[in-house]
């Protein structure tokens, strides 16, 4: 298994799983068949590999529905509106259960003798609290009662896929992403009611960290997954997101203008990975390489952090998911991703 990278810098100590100058993917690939997918990854993205969703599949592939697949004791159904709370399991959970062993099992084929770090995403629970309904039509956001069961149920089921995925790649370190690109809007107040015609009331900051932690320490327990957020979304909350025990947090680096300075700048300091989406994540004319780096350079010149410590704390990815991109640019974009995280390693040689 490939040593974890340590750094000393002055009033901090940082330990990342990943290898100097490495690139990975968000999650999602368009397509249904998951051993290509794989694959495509693990060609691609040697270094730090991930397990692709495909929603192409459709219901129970999805983001939401993948992850409710791993509720404990809070059975889901789909209905027109999206995924719902129901009385007992379904068709629609057991296609959701059965797109994740089908997924494992390909890992295992494919990949069970990697020895390196090896992510894995799941829904956070507020994104999952924002799009999954009560019974009566709600969104779960609207009932504290409720989301306070929905996180510990997905704080049950996360560590449980955490173990199987452990236990299929024995070998591997296991990063865990949940995805959060509905929070900004959690703690806003932005996100709608179940009918659109109003918004529900914004979630107080402390509450929203407590429960994230509640899943992190969870899952993460006695360093069972090294902890990553992702949020592709503004207004990225990371002093939130590092309160609740993120070790990396991933954006979409087109997203992050310098008013958020400050706030990247002490998660930097704090000695939390910072995850850049610095490649799109639909199909378009890709420009030099040079010009994909630029932005990631800018940003640390900005902060006026050593440049030797860019390759080692950034890990470059796809600004989002490429779940709607072709598989010809899904080809190039991570490749780009893997090259522009060489460059910068490079450059600060």
């Amino acid at each position: 298994m490939r040593s974890e990278v340590w750094l000393g810098y002055p009033g901090v100590t940082m330990s990342f799983p990943w290898a100097v100058g490495s690139a990975t993917g968000v999650g999602s690939y368009p397509g249904d068949d998951p051993a290509e997918a794989l694959r495509i990854v693990l060609g691609e993205l040697p270094e730090l590999p991930h397990l692709p969703e495909l929603p192409d599949r459709g219901p129970g592939a999805d983001l939401t529905g993948r992850t409710a697949g791993l509720l404990v004791d809070l059975p889901v159904h789909l209905q027109p509106s999206g995924w719902r709370f129901a009385d007992r399991p379904g068709r629609d959970l057991r296609r959701a259960r059965d797109h994740l062993a089908r997924d494992l099992d390909v890992l295992e084929e494919l990949a069970g003798g990697h020895d390196g770090p090896f992510k894995i995403q799941v829904c956070g629970p507020w994104t999952l609290a924002a799009t999954i309904e009560l019974r009566h039509g709600d969104r779960a956001l609207r009932d504290p009662g409720a989301v306070r069961d929905l996180a510990a149920s997905l704080a049950e089921g996360v560590a449980g896929h955490v173990a199987e995925v452990r236990r299929r790649l024995p070998d591997a370190r296991i990063l865990l992403q949940l995805d959060e690109p509905a929070l900004p809007a959690v703690l806003a107040g932005r996100v709608p009611t179940a009918s659109g015609f109003s918004r529900l009331p914004a979630v107080e900051p402390p509450v929203a960290e407590q429960h994230l932690r509640q899943v992190i320490e969870t899952a993460s327990a006695g360093d069972a997954a090294f902890p990553v957020v992702h949020c592709c979304a503004r207004d990225v909350p990371y002093g939130l997101l590092r309160g609740a025990g993120a070790k990396a947090i991933s954006v979409d680096l087109a997203l992050v203008p310098e008013r958020h300075d400050d706030a990247v700048g002490e998660t930097i300091d704090a000695g939390v990975g910072l995850w850049l989406g610095a490649v799109p994540g639909t199909d378009t004319a890709l420009p030099a390489l040079k010009d994909t780096a630029e932005p990631v350079r800018n940003l640390w010149r900005r902060l006026g952090f050593p440049p030797a410590r860019l390759a080692e704390q950034v890990v470059v990815t796809p600004a989002c998911g490429l779940a709607g991109a072709s598989p010809r640019y899904v080809r190039a974009a991570v490749k780009r991703c893997r090259d522009t995280a060489r460059m910068l390693f490079e450059a600060a040689e």
